[in-house]
C-alpha cells in the first residue's frame, strides 16, 4: 500500500537531506505509529506522501500509484485516497459539525441526497451521533478532532494520516481520538500515526517507525516508545 524506497529530500544543500534514503513499507490495514523528535523529519515524510512536496530521489508508489509518473493534474484524485488529520483540527468556524463534514463531499460534486445519507453515518463512526448541528465553538477539543477525523474519512480514504492529533488535548480526549482512529482502522483503512505521546505509544502495542536524523532509526512491531 505505502511504499518508500531509499527516499531522499533535501531542501537546503548546506543543511544536509531533511530525509536520507528512507525505506519504508506499509501493508493494507495497517496501523503504524512515527515517533521522532522535533526536526527528525516526520513533517516531511508526511508531506511527500500527499505529494505536497516532491523527493530529491528514491521512489514512492502509494495504492499502486507510482509518483515518478503521476501528473499534477491527478494530484487531487491521489488526495481523496489520503485523508489526513491535523494537530489544529482546522475546522470551518461558521459551519455546523453536518456541514463541515458535508464541505468535504461538496467539493468533489457529490449529490445532496448522497450527502445526506453518508454524513449522519460517518459522524456515528467518530462517536458524534446528536452533535450534526452544533458550531465548532460549542465543541470541546476532543469533539472538534473528531469532526476533522470525520471530514478526513467521510470520501472513503484507502490511507488515513494523523499529524500529531492529540497534541492539543487532554488525555480522556486523547483517548477518545486513538479510540477512533483504532475503529477506522478495523474497518479495513490503513492509519499513519505521528505523535509525541509515549503513553499512547505503549498502550496501543503497535508497529512503531523511529525517525531520527532523517533516518529510520528503528522500526519495531508490538513496540514501546523508545527515545534515541
Amino acid at each position: 500500500m505505502i511504499l518508500l524506497d531509499r527516499v531522499t529530500k533535501t531542501y537546503n544543500r548546506e543543511l544536509g537531506p531533511s530525509l536520507d534514503r528512507i525505506t519504508l513499507h506499509v501493508e493494507p490495514k495497517e496501523f503504524v505509529i512515527v515517533v521522532g523528535q522535533s526536526g527528525a523529519g516526520k513533517t516531511t515524510l508526511l508531506k511527500l506522501l500527499t505529494r505536497e512536496e516532491r523527493p530529491t530521489s528514491g521512489k514512492i508508489i502509494i495504492g499502486g500509484i507510482d509518483y515518478d509518473k503521476l501528473r499534477d493534474k491527478d494530484i487531487p484524485l491521489l488526495r481523496r485516497k489520503i485523508g489526513v488529520v491535523f494537530q489544529d483540527f482546522k475546522l470551518l468556524p461558521n459551519k455546523t459539525v453536518f456541514e463541515n463534514v458535508a464541505f468535504a463531499l461538496e467539493i468533489v460534486g457529490v449529490g445532496k441526497k448522497e450527502i445526506n445519507n453518508t454524513v449522519p453515518k460517518v459522524l456515528d463512526i467518530v462517536n458524534l451521533k446528536g452533535k450534526e448541528k452544533r458550531m465548532p465553538r460549542e465543541l470541546s477539543g476532543g469533539e472538534r478532532q473528531r469532526v476533522a477525523i470525520a471530514r478526513a474519512i467521510v470520501r472513503q480514504p484507502k490511507i488515513l494520516i494523523a499529524d500529531e492529533p492529540t497534541g492539543n488535548l487532554d488525555p480522556k480526549h486523547a483517548w477518545d481520538v486513538i479510540k477512533v482512529l483504532e475503529k477506522i482502522n478495523r474497518y479495513g483503512t490503513t492509519v499513519l500515526l505521528t505523535t509525541h505521546n509515549a503513553d499512547i505509544v505503549n498502550k496501543l502495542k503497535r508497529r512503531v517507525v523511529t525517525i531520527q536524523d532523517g533516518k529510520v532509526a528503528s522500526d519495531r512491531a508490538n513496540a514501546d516508545y523508545e527515545v534515541l
